[in-house]
């Protein structure tokens, strides 16, 4: 049997894709509208896709599609209950990034406790070269080493993050779930954390439940000298109240690399800080040639699985 497989959105992946091992024609599609998202996949045994979303409604009008393989390990593109419900096997992407992402949170992180921005701007500003001493004391700067880093969301990339977090002498405080009636051992209850921690990084999934999951009320728990990370997902802070928080002082900075709608069109409040204490990337924590290439290898591995009865990575 020959399968049909087509990738929607072969430019978000710049890595070598080795072929399948089966009888297979592959279709490439730089990049796909929505609009045009049926006729592509409607022929399809097995759709790669990274961005591009996949509704119960379109995939009704695709009924040859047995697999999804998303090049990337968030699934919130997917209508995972329609999956569920008509035999479409999803498979994800997992450990990949457990360098990469936590490296990117760990630049930002630097450059925001150690004031890395505001000191650029004050030697371009002259404040430097204006001083009556060798050094300029206009911002603080403080270490990593001795201060707390609040972990919410513990999985691979968690644990990737707690792993540089010792090497640089910090302490490691793990949040239980939002709301959750008991605490698990190991874990701090969220609110604790948030109150506790000097620097808070985001690694869960976006969902129902996390959706917003950080917003004014968890900016006023929060120390006025903390600092927020999300490498994560932009829905899962209320981006408003970010920019309140950190325009106010009630933070003391952020760093993201993820916003609510991406690419971001229409504006958005982050995109308007012009403020040294605020690092914005564009979703590229990820995004490293080492992790590309590592998840360009685990999508054929998860399709090659499939395709040979035992499916891997399935999102349930």
């Amino acid at each position: 049997m020959k399968h049909t497989i087509v990738f929607l959105d072969r430019a978000s992946l710049i890595a070598d894709m080795r072929a399948p091992s089966f009888a297979h024609a592959w279709i490439d599609h730089e990049q796909t509208r929505p609009e045009d998202v049926v006729a592509r996949i409607r022929e399809a045994d097995i759709v790669i896709v990274n961005k591009v979303k996949l509704s119960g409604e379109i995939l009704a009008q695709a009924p040859r599609v047995k697999m999804i393989a998303v090049a990337a390990t968030g699934t919130d593109i997917v209508d995972l209950a329609y999956c569920r419900e008509h035999g479409i096997v999803v498979s994800n992407i997992r450990g990949y990034a457990v360098n990469t992402v936590p490296e990117h949170a760990f630049m930002m992180m630097l450059a925001l406790r150690r004031n890395l921005l505001g000191w650029r701007e004050d030697v371009r500003a002259g404040l430097w070269q204006r001083t009556d001493q060798f050094c300029l004391f206009t911002r603080p700067v403080n270490d990593l080493h001795g201060s707390t880093l609040g972990l919410v969301g513990y999985g691979s990339l968690g644990h990737g993050m707690q792993k540089l977090a010792e090497a640089f002498g910090m302490t490691v405080r793990v949040a239980e779930h939002k709301g959750a009636a008991t605490v698990r051992a190991a874990y701090t209850p969220f609110d604790s954390v948030l109150a506790e921690a000097d620097v808070i990084s985001l690694h869960t999934p976006l969902t129902p439940d996390t959706r917003h999951m950080i917003g004014a009320r968890e900016f006023g728990l929060m120390k006025p000298s903390a600092i927020l990370i999300n490498t994560a997902r932009g829905n899962l802070v209320d981006e408003a109240a970010l920019a309140v928080a950190l325009r106010s002082g009630r933070i003391a900075g952020a760093g993201f690399d993820v916003l609510s709608v991406e690419p971001p069109h229409g504006g958005n409040p982050l995109l308007d800080l012009d403020l040294p204490n605020f690092i914005l990337t564009p979703h590229v924590a990820w995004s490293s040639r080492e992790a590309m290439q590592t998840l360009a290898d685990q999508l054929v591995d998860n399709i090659e699985a499939f395709v040979a009865g035992v499916p891997r990575n399935v999102v349930t």
